[in-house]
């Protein structure tokens, strides 16, 4: 009888366990779908971009409207202001006359100021990968395609993004603490 029994209880427990995924990814699809149907969205995040031999800051500001995202660089001070525009055509910076490159920290485009907007894009259009919970938060590990994915840290009352960590092919470039997710 106890060998019927254990095999059944570690089958219930594993279903058990679906229950659970199944529940979080169906909150995140809820999520996503109101994401992707809103007008606006307006978020800033102290962004840390890891280069290969170098690593840089900033505080950006990112909304996005039907138009496409624009990015503002809020800190550091010396770029304060710049702002680039992207669209389904491209994208452009604007600033008295003043070129920003930043470089790419990727071959598939990723810069520290395309990283919000493809974070957004992510959360929009990325399906989920894997869940757990770390510090009282919802983690989620998303798939955008076949080289980017993020690991975005939730607070679990509102589905309110308030960390994330943007990868491509397997390694972290940007790392992001959100706020004023709106």
């Amino acid at each position: 009888m106890k060998k019927v029994l254990l095999p059944m209880l570690c089958v219930c427990v594993l279903l058990l366990s679906g229950c659970g995924d199944q529940a979080v990814k169906a909150r995140f699809d809820q999520f996503s779908r109101a994401l992707a149907v809103r007008d606006d969205l307006c978020f800033d995040a102290d962004l840390r971009a890891e280069y290969a031999d170098k690593t840089v800051d900033f505080r950006l500001r990112c909304l996005r409207t039907p138009d496409g995202y624009t990015v503002t660089v809020l800190a550091p001070e010396i770029i304060r202001g710049i702002s680039a525009r992207m669209d389904a055509d491209g994208s452009e910076l604007e600033y008295d006359g003043l070129l920003l490159d930043t470089g790419d920290l990727s071959p598939y485009g990723l810069t520290p100021l395309s990283a919000l907007p493809r974070l957004a894009e992510t959360l929009t259009r990325g399906h989920m990968d894997s869940q757990w919970e770390e510090d009282g938060l919802l983690v989620l590990q998303l798939l955008l395609d076949d080289h980017s994915a993020a690991t975005v840290w939730f607070e679990p009352e509102g589905m309110i993004p308030v960390r994330a960590e943007l990868m491509e092919d397997g390694s972290v470039k940007v790392f992001c603490d959100i706020s004023d997710w709106s």
